[in-house]
């Protein structure tokens, strides 16, 4: 019974300042081929009108997810590109940081905080991605950065798979004081199956992913709440949550739990088609792109050229001042 999921193009982090691009292309190519050789069960769609209409058509709604701003290497160019390809979810960060995002490994001081949640080009990443009509996705952030997105974004934010820190101290999972923010952006957090998240253990079960959807449910509001699954994700699923096939059994325990049915579709589909929804009508392709590049010096040179950065004067001169530097020159070819 599963309707509509987005397609992970994740590529790992130690792809990053190498073949991040290439690689997040070559997955996004897989994600359409299989849209291509299946069309019967899945319809790849880019839109939240889209998915409405791969459920009308019984296929699954098929979109694309792209899980780590690594993927863009640093570029507001690559971030459009990944758009018109049909991208219409980033994680910011995966677990490390990127050049302009902190992940959340710097909570546990695994890794050291270099952008302080989010540097300025991390700023334009988020508006660009507004601009855009692509919803910003703080999974694997760090808390500083989850409050920066939540307070700069000019529409609803998602977390794609994570789980409420309040009973799984894990820092991978988000603290009340950001479900807070949650609920006063109409934001969305998706809980997460995997057990070192769900129960901070090896071993969980179908009930204690109820107790995450619950908590949230109870702090951030009904419309909170969605199913983050991590399927093929993690090592390790709760009992009774083996599979996808499951979910009704999930759908079961929240209804013994006293939720009604108009908040259980909204977990299971229509919170995430109201945020989706909303960040399209935020979006504004008219408005103009976002131009400024990170700094040269904030990126590792190791794999890369110098292209695009100039040491030579900026051709963005004042009124005037470029007539102004001619004349000498004119004067001095006179006879």
């Amino acid at each position: 019974f599963v309707g509509g999921q987005f397609w992970s193009a994740y590529v790992p982090c130690d792809t990053q300042n190498r073949d991040a691009v290439k690689r997040t292309l070559e997955q996004i190519d897989v994600i359409q081929r299989m849209c291509q050789a299946y069309p019967e069960t899945f319809a790849c769609v880019t839109s939240s009108t889209g998915i409405r209409q791969a459920f009308q058509e019984g296929k699954v709604a098929s979109l694309v997810g792209v899980e780590g701003g690594h993927s863009i290497d640093s570029s507001l160019g690559v971030l459009r590109a990944l758009y018109h390809l049909g991208m219409r979810y980033m994680t910011l960060t995966h677990s490390c940081n990127t050049p302009w995002a902190d992940n959340w490994l710097v909570d546990t001081g695994d890794d050291k905080a270099q952008s302080q949640g989010l540097s300025h080009f991390g700023q334009s990443v988020v508006k660009e991605m507004n601009r855009l009509g692509v919803m910003i996705d703080l999974a694997h952030v760090s808390v500083a950065t989850m409050r920066a997105a939540l307070k700069l974004s000019q529409a609803p934010v998602i977390f794609s798979h994570s789980s409420a820190y309040s009973l799984c101290p894990h820092r991978r999972n988000v603290p009340d004081d950001v479900l807070q923010l949650v609920k006063e952006t109409g934001s969305l957090v998706m809980v997460n199956f995997y057990n070192d998240y769900v129960s901070c253990s090896a071993k969980a079960n179908l009930s204690q992913v109820a107790d995450h959807l619950d908590h949230i449910k109870k702090v951030a509001g009904a419309a909170a709440v969605g199913f983050g699954g991590d399927y093929d994700g993690v090592s390790r699923v709760p009992l009774g949550l083996e599979d996808v096939s499951k979910y009704p059994d999930l759908v079961a325990e929240l209804l013994r739990r006293q939720w009604t049915e108009a908040e259980v579709r909204g977990a299971l589909a229509d919170n995430l088609l109201r945020v989706f929804e909303a960040v399209e009508q935020a979006s504004n392709h008219a408005q103009v792109p976002g131009e400024e590049p990170i700094p040269l010096g904030q990126l590792e040179a190791s794999c890369r050229t110098n292209y695009g950065y100039s040491a030579a004067p900026s051709l963005h001169l004042p009124p005037g001042s470029l007539l102004a530097s001619l004349v000498p020159l004119l004067l001095l070819s006179l006879p």
